[in-house]
């Protein structure tokens, strides 16, 4: 690596540099397409959330972290959302994309996120740095027609639009933390607005639920439907399906435990696609407070903690749980202690049990017999996202 590359923060007068590197990385970006980027762009540099590496004057890669929310056992917890990495291609495998990760931990550590998320476009480096995989992003194709059968007519329904958007948000906050959702994301209420605005899109709201969806070539695309009943859900689908006179196709971002997949006559197409997401605690002691536990479960145990990367993190630690909430303090040594790396401890905040952790070398130490108390009290329905970023 030049011993002339340094971290930068990203200016606007660069991202027509950085621009470059991402259509190296991803393609080309057309005339429109380019004016919405660097509109979208300036955002991220104005907070200081656009970070990159140069070679001289020259910007050789780059990054922005997203602020945003994310639900963990029916609570939100704020997240450092890592998107757009890209490294010019002859600086690729010496260390950039390394040095460039190690300042966006740095800078979401500083910025008081507990927890950060992103979709790898490869996993060796980010497992380098820390990252394993916490859910997956899930899409379910089931025939239109079968949906419009779905009933739910007694259900008044009505078109909804950017003044929702504050609605929506409630809805969503009120059905995740009753059913304790782990994955989604909490969108700030000006971007719900903005997304009830598109004219592509359509939207339909009840008191309970909501569903917004579009065509997506001859078919349809569900973004979300979220209900709080049988009858709102059988209403909002069955409206999605009554476009099945054209479309074949209903595809869906939706949870694997949607209910949907208990009330369609037909089950989801088998070709189902999972788009994998990868997380990292940045604070320990503020995630573990933040997210929320398995009601009833009661836990007492020790932890050892490894983290080269965020020493915050690493040490001698005592995990409480009851109530459905958790505390992480400070502790002497223990010799019955889990141990974990960053990766084993991701895993474990995102339900991953116990044995498997093990069986993969991410975990170890302890008494195995209190593994299943552990595993209940992070047990929660599988993480999920509804969004790429």
């Amino acid at each position: 690596m030049s011993d002339a590359l340094r971290l930068v923060d990203i200016t606007e007068d660069q991202l027509e540099a950085v621009r470059q590197i991402r259509m190296a990385a991803f393609g080309p970006m057309g005339a429109r397409d380019r004016d919405e980027w660097l509109k979208f762009a300036a955002k991220f540099v104005a907070d200081g959330r656009y970070l990159g590496v140069a070679d001289g004057d020259d910007i050789v890669a780059a990054a922005r972290i997203c602020a945003f929310h994310q639900w963990w056992g029916g609570r939100r917890v704020p997240m450092a959302g890592v998107a757009g990495v890209v490294v010019s291609p002859e600086y690729r495998g010496r260390g950039v994309g390394s040095l460039l990760m190690r300042a966006v931990l740095r800078r979401s550590v500083e910025n008081s996120f507990p927890l950060t998320a992103l979709y790898p476009a490869t996993t060796v480096i980010y497992r380098h740095l820390g990252y394993e995989f916490g859910g997956g992003r899930y899409r379910f194709s089931f025939p239109a027609a079968d949906l419009r059968t779905l009933g739910g007519k007694e259900v008044e329904l009505r078109r909804a639009g950017p003044d929702d958007a504050q609605l929506f948000l409630d809805i969503v906050g009120r059905l995740h933390a009753t059913r304790r959702s782990s994955g989604p994301l909490v969108w700030p209420v000006d971007e719900v607005a903005a997304w009830l605005a598109a004219e592509d899109n359509f939207a339909f709201a009840a008191d309970d639920g909501f569903v917004v969806y579009n065509w997506s070539g001859e078919d349809l695309s569900v973004d979300e439907l979220i209900a709080g009943s049988e009858q709102t859900a059988r209403a909002l689908w069955a409206t999605v399906g009554s476009g099945s006179s054209v479309a074949t196709s209903v595809h869906a971002h939706i949870s694997p435990g949607d209910p949907v997949h208990l009330l369609a006559g037909q089950e989801a197409d088998k070709k189902a696609e999972v788009q994998r997401w990868m997380l990292r605690l940045l604070d320990a002691q503020a995630a573990i407070a933040a997210r929320g536990f398995a009601p009833g479960a009661v836990l007492e145990a020790d932890l050892r903690v490894e983290d080269p990367d965020v020493p915050e993190n690493a040490g001698d630690w005592h995990l409480s749980v009851a109530d459905g909430s958790g505390r992480l303090t400070r502790t002497q040594s223990g010799g019955e202690a889990v141990r974990l790396g960053p990766r084993g401890l991701a895993g474990l905040y995102a339900g991953t049990p116990l044995s498997v952790l093990r069986t993969a070398g991410l975990a170890s130490g302890g008494s195995t017999a209190a593994d299943a108390t552990i595993d209940t009290a992070f047990a929660g329905s599988t993480p999920y996202m509804l969004d790429y970023f």
